[in-house]
């Protein structure tokens, strides 16, 4: 089938170009996508690629259009987020930890699916796709049914980023921290996965400080309920969990020694490769650092909680979120790396669809 797809060729911009997209196989779908969130993982893949064209993208959200064969988990006409692809089989799947599936780099980063072959052609030539295992800066994209989660009436735009950002920073504290009301989290950081993160705190009553430079995202924090200063330097006070979304050493440090005896830190920001610790302080003061992808979540049981929590009024992600046509993409990264925007979310055309095109 034909679709439209924003083609990147290295950090310049993309453009929007006709492409063939593979029929489904067994076990997976086809997404009509309404709308897309951008990522910084998107950005950091399409510098890694240099100027090899890809199809990227992967916090889509749209209706289901076509059913691969033995698909009996959705049908056409459903809505449905899609998450990052995992096995299924591996013993971290069967554990409920898909997050950490031992085929994760060949699922989500190869370019093509599991067994090497590409899912999206350009002028009959195969380009970077299948990422996240969905490719969904397009029109429509393939994905693995396992990795679609229906999600009924909510905006797709506010959805979408439950696909990966939004899931990641309220997993974060659902999974890994679990603060209860009573303790004070920090979150280093306020960007769209710290501030889902502080948002979803939030609505469990507990108390939370953000550390932000941008003074836009601090001023939404603060009107959602938390307290905020501009770096770790000010007086935030000590706290008994801590979640740091930027990788960098000296916030990872400053998080630590924040931490009450026994508290947490969980980190999500991937930034230099060592970082310096007080392995002293971190024992005699019994803390715990802890790594976590994803939000350590099982998409399926965390994205409807999540929705469930918006749709009563204790989640509003929806004003996280900015939208762009599909082809303004590097004006939604202009305006998200300024500040200006926290959670742009792209929007394809609709385009009428009669089976063979998209």
């Amino acid at each position: 089938m034909r679709t439209s797809v924003l083609l990147s060729r290295g950090p310049g911009p993309g453009e929007i170009v006709e492409a063939e997209l593979d029929d489904p196989r067994p076990g997976e779908v086809v997404v009509r996508i309404e709308a897309v969130g951008v990522c910084p993982t998107d950005l950091v893949t399409r510098k890694a690629l240099g100027d090899r064209p890809a199809v990227l993208g992967h916090e889509g959200c749209g209706i289901v259009e076509r059913l691969g064969a033995d698909v009996d988990t959705l049908g056409v006409g459903d809505r449905v987020v899609i998450s990052f692809a995992s096995c299924g089989r591996c013993g971290q799947c069967r554990a409920g930890r898909p997050a950490y599936c031992d085929h994760t780099a060949a699922l989500n980063g190869s370019g093509r699916r599991a067994d090497g072959s590409p899912t999206i052609r350009v002028d009959g030539t195969p380009v970077f796709g299948s990422y996240f295992g969905q490719s969904s800066f397009a029109a429509a994209a393939l994905a693995d049914a396992r990795s679609c989660v229906p999600v009924g009436d909510i905006a797709p735009e506010t959805a979408a980023p439950l696909g990966c950002g939004f899931l990641t920073g309220a997993g974060a504290v659902l999974n890994v921290l679990r603060p209860r009301p009573g303790d004070r989290l920090l979150v280093v950081g306020a960007g769209a996965v710290g501030t889902a993160a502080v948002l979803t705190a939030l609505s469990d009553r507990v108390e939370v400080v953000v550390a932000e430079p941008v003074a836009a995202r601090r001023a939404r924090a603060v009107r959602h309920g938390a307290t905020a200063a501009a770096s770790l330097d000010e007086p935030i006070g000590t706290v008994t969990h801590a979640l740091d979304t930027t990788g960098r050493p000296e916030a990872i440090a400053g998080a630590l020694a924040l931490l009450r005896p026994r508290g947490t830190l969980a980190l999500v920001g991937l930034g230099p490769a060592t970082a310096g610790i007080d392995v002293r302080a971190l024992t005699l003061r019994g803390l715990r650092l802890r790594g976590c992808v994803e939000g350590d979540a099982r998409p399926a049981l965390l994205v409807p909680e999540l929705i469930r929590r918006h749709a009563q009024g204790r989640l509003p992600l929806d004003d996280l979120v900015t939208t762009y046509p599909l082809d303004a993409f590097d004006q939604a990264v202009t305006d998200q790396r300024a500040g200006h925007t926290l959670k742009p979310v792209l929007l394809p055309p609709v385009r009428p669809h009669s089976g063979s095109e998209t």
